[in-house]
């Protein structure tokens, strides 16, 4: 009898510990970055957000929030009118005056990695479950994305005995005008070699390119993101400002294809592993089950 009574205590205090845990989370949140707040809501934390940044696309339902403008122009003004309890970006985010700011008025801001490897989406799940009181399911996310990524690598491999990898291209545009060219120590370039592209580009970062450089490439494949257009219309704007990619075996062959720019924005996002199926295909069509 002793010990029942000890082990409802027990469970009293423990009921009471997790009611005081979930009133110090922070109600009122603020994400910038594409890829951050998709995990946001992924883990549950969608009904916390009061405010996103321009990148922050994806679910459709984030498109509905306040903008709080492009995550590495933010201002204080914008955020602090939406009286957020946190605000959680990546190091992308800033300006770092901005931030400080922010931090001055109370606001708790929580920095994430935005490099496009497993070890820092592994890191930022563990944060952001820490943050929102759910860490078991980031670790289950965090798991299943792992082993996803594993089974896409195994079919790279497989497809790579049987064709050559294809010389690509990746431009990130805005309304068809010139374009910057994807190079090394990019969230672009561990999309391409993850989906089994051979990048053509050798410099770091993204880099404006002369239209006889691109040309003098003669890409297989070429991958576009424009930001400001979608569909047809974005791969009409590209080819008409930039005629020369016209020459390109890419073309040529109709191996031009699109990519949504908010895959490149935030680290490692929940869409990704999806995407790298669509790149796959694109880049081993004769592989395709």
């Amino acid at each position: 009898m002793r010990l029942n009574v000890r082990v409802a205590a027990l469970c009293i205090v423990l009921l009471a510990c997790q009611g005081a845990l979930a009133a110090d989370l922070a109600q009122r949140w603020v994400s910038a970055g594409g890829a951050l707040s998709e995990w946001v809501g992924a883990l549950g934390g969608e009904s916390k957000l009061v405010g996103v940044d321009t990148t922050s696309q994806h679910p459709e339902s984030l498109r509905a929030l306040p903008s709080i403008g492009y995550q590495r122009q933010l201002s204080a003004e914008g955020v602090l009118s939406l009286r957020p309890q946190i605000l959680v970006g990546t190091e992308e985010m800033g300006p770092p005056p901005v931030l400080a700011q922010i931090r001055n008025a109370g606001v708790q801001v929580e920095l994430f990695s935005a490099a496009p490897s497993l070890a820092a989406l592994q890191d930022n799940l563990r944060h952001l479950g820490q943050l929102l009181g759910a860490e078991s399911r980031a670790r289950e996310f965090f798991e299943d994305y792992q082993q996803s990524l594993s089974r896409h690598s195994v079919r790279v491999d497989e497809a790579r005995l049987k064709q050559k990898a294809p010389g690509v291209l990746l431009l990130v545009g805005s309304a068809g005008g010139k374009p910057l060219v994807a190079g090394k120590d990019t969230a672009a370039d561990w999309l391409l070699q993850q989906a089994g592209g051979h990048n053509l580009a050798t410099h770091s970062g993204y880099k404006p390119f002369s239209v006889e450089t691109l040309a003098s490439l003669n890409p297989e494949v070429l991958v576009f993101a424009d930001r400001a257009l979608r569909g047809e219309e974005a791969r009409a704007a590209l080819f008409k400002e930039n005629p020369i990619l016209s020459s390109t075996r890419a073309a040529r062959d109709g191996r031009v294809m699109e990519l949504d720019p908010t895959l490149l924005v935030g680290g490692l996002s929940p869409r990704l592993p999806q995407s790298l199926v669509k790149l796959t295909n694109a880049f081993y069509p004769a592989q395709v089950p």
